[in-house]
C-alpha cells in the first residue's frame, strides 16, 4: 500500500481516480506548521533556530496521514511543484518524524505541473528526495519576513499611533505607490498645440500632422500657446503642397508568450477586471480540476515560459485544424523569460489540453473567462506573426518652410491576432488606419485646418495590473505573493481604490515616511531586489540560507534599536520636513502655510494621539485647533475651528444645525435635540471625515430605526449602530450585522432571521458571539477568542478571561498578544470574591427549634 499526501481534497479526489486502489492520496489542505505569531518564534541568538507550531486543524489531518502510514509501505509526498509546495512536505516529514510515524518507511517526493493522468503517472515513476536548498530558500524567506514585521511593526506602533504593520515586501510596495502619488502632486502641465490638416491628392481624404514650421522640424512644446499655434495654422492653409515621398514599409508583429503568474494577473485586470487574488483564486480551481474533466490548466506560480514539447505539439495540430496552415510558424515558438530570477523549471500556464476549447466546457463565470484568456494566449503564443504594412506620406511647399506628415497602419494578415491581442495598461498612441494611394509629385489640396490645445498629463496612479509590472521590473518579491501584498495594503488602510487604482490613505504616506526617514536601506527597491536574489542563490546551492540572515540582521536589528530609543518629538520633527508639501501645502497668497489659522501665533505640527496622527498647534493648550491630516487649513469649516469641527448643514425637519466633530473616541456628527444633551452618532469604521456629507450625517443620526414589529409578540425590531458595530435588536437580544449599509437597508424578514439564529445559539449552550476567532491556544489548544463584555472587551480561552488594557482595538488584537494576556490573568490566580459576596455566600446555620436539641453542623 502507497500514501500520497497532496495539499487539496479536490486534487486528492481526482489523484486517486488515477492511482487505484493500490493508492490512498489524503490532503494535508496547504501548511501543517507555522511560526507561533508571537516573540521568540526566530531566535537570531540561537543561530537562527525557529519554533513550529502545528494547526489545531492540522494536527488531526497529521494524524490520519500517520495512521494510514502505520499500514502502509510507501509514503509519497506530492505536493505543489514550488518552493513553498517543497516546504510543505518537509513541515509533514518533519512533523511525522516527530511522530515516528516512519521508522522503516520509504518517503518519496514527486511532483506534477498539471494534474492528468500522464503527467501524475509520469511524476510517479520518477521520484526524488526532498529538495532542502529550496527548502533552505523558504526557511530564509520565512524567518526575514518574521523578523521584519516581529521587530519593525512595534516600533510603528509606539511610534505612529494608527500604524498596524510593516513587512519586507509589503512596505516596499507601498512606497511605489505613495512614490507615484508625490510624481502626480509635483506635476505641473506644459501647454502644447498641435496643426493638423485634412488633404485630398487625386483622391479620398486623409489627416496630416504639420511636422515642420519655418523651416524648422517642430518639437512637442515649439508650439506652446495660442498665439504661435494660429500663426502656423495659417501657415498651412497659405500653403501649397505637393507629394514629396510616399514609404510603405512592411512589419511583423510578434505574438506574447504563453502566461507567467505575473503577466495572468496583469492581463486577467485588465482584460476581465479581477484582482490579482480573484486571479489566482480562480487558477487554483482551474489547476485542481472539475468534476469529470481533470486539471484544466496547468501549474498558476511559475515564472517560466516554456512549453513542454507535448503542449507544443498538441497546440501545433489544433492551430493547424481550427485556423488553417497559414496561421501555423514552420517551427514551434520557443520562448525564454526576461525574468532575472525566473524558475526556468516551471512550464509556463497553459491549458492541459488546448484541445479542449472553451465553448465545449461547463464552467461557471469566472472559470470560464479566465480558462478563456489562458487558452486564447497559449494559441496566439504558437500562430504564425501579424504582418502590417505601415504607410508615410510626406507633404512639403515649394520653399520647404512648412511640412506636413501622415501615418497610417494596415493588418496585411492577422496571424495571431485573430485569436489573441494584448491589452494594455494605460492608452497608447493609436496608429492611423488605412490611407488611400497618392503617388509622390503630385499636388495637394488643404480642404480644413485646425490648431488644438493640449497639456501634459502627470503620470497614472498604479492599477493592480501596473503595480504588479512594476513590481515584476523591479525584482521586488515573488509573483506568487503579489496578490496577499496588495490585499494587507488595503486591509491595514494605507490605501484605497478609486476607479481601480491605488491612492495611498495618509496613514499610508506617513508609515513611509517613517520608513524612508529611519529604515531607508530596508524600503529601497535595489535592496529589496538584491534580498531576492541572494534568497534564489539560497535556492540554487550558491548560498547558506544562515549566512543571508546573518548579514541582514545584524544591521537591521541595530536600526530597530537605535529608532525604539528615539524620543517622539524627534520623529515628529523627522516627518514634519518629509510630508511638509503634502500637509501644508503652499498658499495661493504666499503666507506661511504652517501658521495656525485660529490663533494666528503658533505653528502647526504634526503630533500623534493614542487615535493616531492629526495636525496641531504648538500654542496648545492656549489654542486647541486641530485637523485631520489629509484637510488643508483653509478648507471650509476648518479654519477657526476646535478639534477640526466642520458644520454639515442643517437637518431640513429640526432646522437645527448639523456638525462633524472629532471627540475623544473618534470622530461623530451632532445635532442639538430637545433634551439636556444634543443627539450624536460615532463614524462607522471605512467612513471618511474628510468626505462625509449631510446626507450620510442624516442618515446616522436617524439611527436606531424601527425596522418594524416582530410577528411572534409585536414588540418593536430596531436597527442601530454599537460599540462593536452595526446590529439589530428586539427584546433584549442584539444580532451583529455584517455591514453597516444593512442598518440603513435591512428588512422585517431577515431581522427576525437573523435574531431566530441568535437565541437558538444560546439555546443551544452557546454564548455571546464572539467580536474574533483568533485560533488554538499553541499550548493548550483551546479557541482563543475576543468577547464583548459588560464592562469591556475581552480576551478568553477556556475558563480564563482577561481584559484588554484601555485604548486597544478589540479588532487589531492578534494571537501573541490575547496569549501573552491570557498567560498574566492565569498566573495572578482566580479572582478573589468581595468580603460581602463572601458572606452572602456562605449558608447560615439553621436555627433550632423550640423544644428541639440543636444539631451539630458538619462541616
Amino acid at each position: 500500500m502507497n500514501v500520497v499526501v497532496v495539499e487539496s481534497p479536490a486534487k486528492a479526489k481526482t489523484i486517486n481516480k488515477y492511482l487505484g486502489p493500490d493508492y490512498t492520496v489524503l490532503a494535508s489542505y496547504g501548511h501543517v506548521r507555522d511560526l507561533p505569531p508571537k516573540d521568540g518564534s526566530v531566535r537570531p541568538d540561537d543561530d537562527f533556530a525557529m519554533e513550529w507550531e502545528v494547526d489545531a486543524k492540522a494536527s488531526k489531518r497529521l494524524s490520519d496521514i500517520a495512521a494510514a502510514v502505520k499500514d502502509a509501505d510507501r509514503l509519497i509526498l506530492a505536493t505543489d511543484p514550488d518552493r513553498e509546495g517543497e516546504a510543505i512536505s518537509w513541515h509533514i516529514l518533519e512533523a511525522l518524524n516527530k511522530k515516528r510515524a516512519l521508522k522503516d518507511k520509504t518517503v518519496e517526493r514527486v511532483t506534477f505541473n498539471a494534474i492528468t493522468r500522464s503527467a501524475v503517472t509520469e511524476a510517479m515513476a520518477n521520484p526524488r528526495a526532498i529538495d532542502m536548498e529550496l527548502v533552505d530558500a523558504y526557511l530564509a524567506r520565512r524567518a526575514l519576513d518574521y523578523l521584519v514585521g516581529f521587530n519593525l511593526s512595534p516600533v510603528l506602533w509606539r511610534k505612529l499611533p494608527g500604524a498596524r504593520s510593516a513587512g519586507r515586501v509589503q512596505s516596499v510596495a507601498l512606497r511605489l505607490i505613495v512614490d507615484r502619488e508625490i510624481e502626480i502632486e509635483k506635476f505641473r502641465a506644459q501647454e502644447y498645440w498641435t496643426v493638423e490638416a485634412d488633404i485630398t491628392a487625386e483622391g479620398p481624404p486623409f489627416l496630416a500632422r504639420l511636422v515642420t514650421h519655418g523651416g524648422k522640424k517642430l518639437t512637442k512644446f515649439d508650439l506652446n500657446n495660442e498665439a504661435s499655434a494660429l500663426v502656423a495654422k495659417a501657415a498651412v492653409e497659405a500653403g501649397t503642397f505637393t507629394i514629396r515621398s510616399v514609404e510603405k514599409k512592411p512589419a511583423r508583429r510578434s505574438p506574447p508568450p504563453p502566461f507567467t503568474t505575473s503577466t495572468l494577473q496583469q492581463e486577467a485586470a485588465r482584460k476581465l477586471g479581477f484582482s490579482a487574488q480573484r486571479t489566482m483564486q480562480t487558477a487554483q480551481k482551474l489547476y485542481e480540476g472539475i468534476d469529470g474533466e481533470g486539471g484544466l490548466i496547468t501549474y498558476m506560480r511559475t515564472d517560466g515560459v516554456d512549453v513542454s514539447p507535448e503542449g507544443l505539439a498538441e497546440a501545433r495540430d489544433v492551430i493547424k485544424s481550427h485556423y488553417g496552415a497559414a496561421y501555423l510558424p514552420e517551427e514551434a515558438r520557443r520562448y525564454k523569460s526576461k525574468q532575472k530570477n525566473a524558475q526556468e523549471a516551471h512550464e509556463a500556464i497553459r491549458p492541459t489540453s488546448l484541445a479542449r476549447r472553451p465553448e465545449s466546457l461547463r464552467l461557471d463565470d469566472d472559470l470560464r473567462r479566465l480558462y478563456d484568456l489562458i487558452w486564447r494566449r497559449m494559441a496566439a503564443s504558437q500562430m504564425e506573426a501579424a504582418r502590417v504594412e505601415r504607410t508615410t506620406i510626406e507633404l512639403e511647399t515649394a520653399d520647404a518652410l512648412t511640412g506636413l506628415r501622415a501615418t497610417g497602419q494596415v493588418v496585411t494578415f492577422d496571424g495571431y491576432l485573430a485569436v489573441y491581442e494584448e491589452g494594455k495598461d494605460d492608452a497608447d498612441d493609436e496608429e492611423g488606419g488605412r490611407l488611400p494611394a497618392v503617388r509622390e509629385g503630385a499636388s495637394a489640396k488643404i480642404e480644413a485646418a485646425r490648431a488644438d490645445q493640449h497639456f501634459t498629463e502627470p503620470p497614472p496612479r498604479y492599477s493592480e495590473a501596473s503595480l504588479v509590472k512594476k513590481m515584476e521590473e523591479l525584482g521586488i518579491g515573488r509573483p506568487s505573493t503579489y496578490a496577499s501584498t496588495l490585499t494587507t495594503l488595503r486591509d491595514r488602510e494605507y490605501v484605497r481604490m478609486e476607479r481601480q487604482r491605488f491612492v495611498p490613505e495618509d496613514k499610508g504616506r506617513l508609515v513611509t515616511a517613517f520608513l524612508e526617514q529611519f529604515f531607508a536601506r530596508w524600503v529601497e527597491y535595489d535592496f529589496t531586489a538584491a534580498l531576492e536574489t541572494q534568497l534564489d542563490e539560497v535556492s540554487s546551492g550558491d548560498l547558506d540560507w544562515k549566512v543571508l540572515l546573518r548579514r541582514f540582521w545584524t544591521d537591521f536589528h541595530a536600526a530597530t534599536q537605535a529608532a525604539g530609543e528615539l524620543r517622539t518629538s524627534v520623529i515628529l520633527d523627522h516627518l514634519n520636513e518629509a510630508l511638509g508639501p503634502h500637509i501644508f501645502p503652499e498658499k495661493a497668497d504666499g503666507s506661511d502655510p504652517r501658521l495656525c489659522p485660529r490663533c494666528g501665533e503658533g505653528q502647526l505640527s504634526l503630533k500623534t494621539s493614542r487615535f493616531g496622527a492629526f495636525i496641531g498647534c504648538s500654542n496648545y493648550p492656549e489654542c486647541k485647533y486641530t485637523r485631520p491630516i489629509g484637510q488643508p487649513a483653509d478648507a471650509e469649516g476648518a479654519e477657526g475651528q476646535d478639534s477640526g469641527d466642520r458644520e454639515l448643514g442643517t437637518d431640513p425637519a429640526t432646522g437645527q444645525p448639523i456638525t462633524l466633530k472629532n471627540g475623544r473616541f473618534g470622530w461623530y456628527v451632532e445635532t442639538p435635540s430637545e433634551g439636556d444633551k444634543p443627539k450624536r452618532s460615532s463614524l462607522p469604521k471605512g467612513w471618511s471625515p474628510t468626505s462625509l456629507d449631510l446626507e450620510q450625517a442624516l442618515r446616522l443620526l436617524s439611527l436606531p430605526r424601527e425596522v418594524g414589529a416582530h410577528p411572534e409578540d409585536g414588540k418593536p425590531i430596531t436597527a442601530g449602530l454599537g460599540r462593536y458595530g452595526p446590529f439589530v435588536a428586539h427584546a433584549g437580544t442584539y444580532a451583529n450585522l455584517g455591514d453597516i449599509q444593512e442598518v440603513f437597508d435591512i428588512g422585517l424578514n431577515r431581522a427576525v432571521a437573523l435574531l431566530a439564529e441568535k437565541r437558538a445559539g444560546r439555546r443551544g449552550g452557546g454564548s455571546t458571539t464572539a467580536l474574533k476567532d483568533l485560533g488554538p491556544h499553541p499550548e493548550t489548544g483551546e479557541q482563543v477568542q475576543v468577547m464583548p463584555g459588560r464592562f469591556g472587551p475581552y480576551v478568553k480561552s477556556g475558563k480564563v478571561n482577561a481584559t484588554l488594557p484601555k485604548g486597544v482595538d478589540p479588532a487589531e488584537v492578534t494571537l501573541g498578544q490575547a496569549v501573552q494576556l491570557i498567560a498574566a490573568k492565569a498566573a495572578k490566580g482566580p479572582t478573589k470574591k468581595p468580603a460581602r459576596a463572601a458572606k452572602a455566600a456562605k449558608p447560615k446555620a439553621a436555627k433550632p427549634k423550640s423544644g428541639s436539641k440543636a444539631k451539630k453542623a458538619t462541616g
